[in-house]
């Protein structure tokens, strides 16, 4: 079955800086400057954790910023939860806790199995004023617990990754994944073992890239020969 591709939208030119990202976010002035003290944040830590890597920091607010950010419009107004899968260095987790703080009603959960990068979230946290909570734990291991919208960027292999993803699956919960150019091979190899609804959204920040919407996620049940 097909995978419905929406239409592609213009990837911003070079250079692509805090105002660029401003201008294509539409966030608040207050916002950016919440971002900003992130991204010095995570220039500071990342000379001695490697959060990131070293050649995508010149183009931070391409790469990491508005590649997170871009997942805000995806995520429907009335939502009040949403939990980020193996969240590393805060994306896209930590940057959607800093857009959506002003939707107070949005509890966010970021899952991070590595104890040091958990450090660098609670940091990061407390000096942007994100409200999050922070789980320093291995995702195969959480307990069930819905949520209306997952996201995960870099975590595993879609077919890997449904699998983690089923604990926190509710009756509506939308799961947004940000993928690379592989998208439609492990799509392939993910429905031998997984129903859903799919739609890939281009991606803003990267023509090879996409953000797939996952929806109505069930395991395929396996019949004995």
């Amino acid at each position: 079955m097909s995978v419905p591709v929406r239409r592609r939208p213009a990837v911003p030119p070079e250079p692509f800086g805090p105002e660029e990202f401003l201008a294509a976010s539409n966030v608040s002035r207050e916002t950016l400057g919440r971002l900003k003290l992130f991204a010095g944040l995570l220039e500071d830590w990342n000379a001695r954790l490697n959060l990131v890597s070293a050649n995508s920091l010149p183009d931070i607010w391409r790469r990491h910023m508005w590649d997170s950010a871009q997942l805000a419009d995806l995520i429907p107004p009335g939502a009040t939860s949403l939990v980020d899968l193996g969240s590393g260095a805060g994306f896209p987790g930590l940057v959607l806790a800093i857009i959506l703080r002003e939707r107070a009603s949005i509890r966010t959960v970021l899952y991070e199995a590595t104890t040091k990068k958990c450090s660098f979230l609670n940091e990061a946290a407390v000096r942007t004023g994100a409200p999050v909570e922070i789980r320093n734990g291995r995702i195969e291991k959480a307990d069930r617990e819905p949520f209306d919208v997952l996201t995960a960027r870099a975590c595993a292999p879609l077919e890997k990754l449904l699998g983690y993803a089923q604990a926190f699956q509710g009756p509506e919960t939308i799961n947004l994944f940000l993928k690379g150019q592989s998208v439609a091979v492990e799509l392939t190899e993910a429905r031998k073992s997984w129903n859903m609804k799919a739609v890939r959204h281009p991606s803003r920040s990267d023509l090879s890239g996409s953000i797939l919407e996952v929806r109505e996620l069930r395991h395929v049940a396996r019949t004995r020969r």
